[in-house]
């Protein structure tokens, strides 16, 4: 009997893969899929770690007209590779319907974006989620113990250059947004009024969202007790604040503040 329902199960996960493989790939258009005739938007939330990316993921999957689970890890070389995205989303969230608006990606690290011109597509909008040094700092120490001080630092300035360099190229207000970490978790109803306008959605955003089966998984996305609980955590305490405090954060302070600037001048704002 269990060898029968391995039998069934297996066959319809073949079936799945095989739906998904030819809805996403029988049509050449990186943005299109087969029986679909409009083509995708894309959302690519452009952060750095712990900057609250997946609790913006969750936010956004909220959204009916919106699909994701999480960061995908796909190294974007060409339009092509949104195809990759398309069948990892759908084919994890076990979505059949494929009717939705947007399909969201996060990319936190630089070595993620390989093709820099992909970001200038009018199909890609572009959320920038950045959070300041003093919470990100000891958050990422957290998470990475192994690291050093001075490697948490080097990090985190790459990676708003990174930023700041994506914004000045993109150099659309149209389709870039900027919001901050405190700006999500403490002017949350402004930025959920800036994400309907800036996508042009028509379903308004909530404070509650549904808990997937790849909430707190390792390698999508936050693995905290916070994100499994279906809604924003407001906890002003910080344990993370406790850990040795950084013997050099000013470069990291002056980053911040001129990512700050530069997106502002280039992004669509709060």
């Amino acid at each position: 009997m269990a060898g029968l329902r391995t039998l069934i199960q297996n066959r319809k996960s073949q079936l799945k893969t095989n739906y998904y493989t030819y809805r996403i790939h029988s049509t050449p258009d990186p943005y299109s899929i087969a029986f679909r005739s409009n083509p995708y938007k894309v959302i690519f939330i452009l952060g750095h770690m712990r900057s609250a990316s997946s609790l913006l993921v969750h936010l956004l999957n909220s959204n009916p007209e919106i699909i994701g689970y999480g960061e995908s890890h796909i190294r974007y070389s060409s339009e092509q590779d949104l195809k990759k995205l398309l069948y990892k989303v759908y084919s994890r969230v076990g979505e059949l319907r494929m009717n939705h608006p947007y399909i969201l990606d996060k990319l936190l690290h630089n070595s993620k974006l390989l093709n820099e011109d992909l970001l200038l597509s009018k199909h890609i909008y572009k959320i920038f989620l950045i959070r300041n040094p003093q919470q990100t700092l000891p958050s990422i120490l957290k998470i990475k113990p192994h690291w050093s001080q001075e490697k948490t630092v080097d990090h985190y300035i790459s990676r708003l250059a990174t930023l700041e360099r994506y914004a000045e190229q993109i150099n659309s207000k149209e389709r870039s947004l900027l919001i901050t970490h405190d700006q999500l978790l403490h002017q949350t109803e402004e930025v959920f009024r800036g994400l309907q306008s800036f996508l042009e959605v028509h379903r308004p955003f909530s404070e509650q969202y549904q808990v997937l089966s790849t909430t707190g998984k390792r390698g999508v996305g936050d693995s905290s007790d916070n994100i499994k609980q279906g809604r924003i955590i407001r906890d002003r305490s910080n344990p993370e604040l406790l850990i040795k405090p950084f013997n050099n954060i000013q470069p990291c302070l002056e980053s911040y503040n001129n990512c700050i600037s530069t997106l502002s001048k280039y992004c669509n704002l709060i």
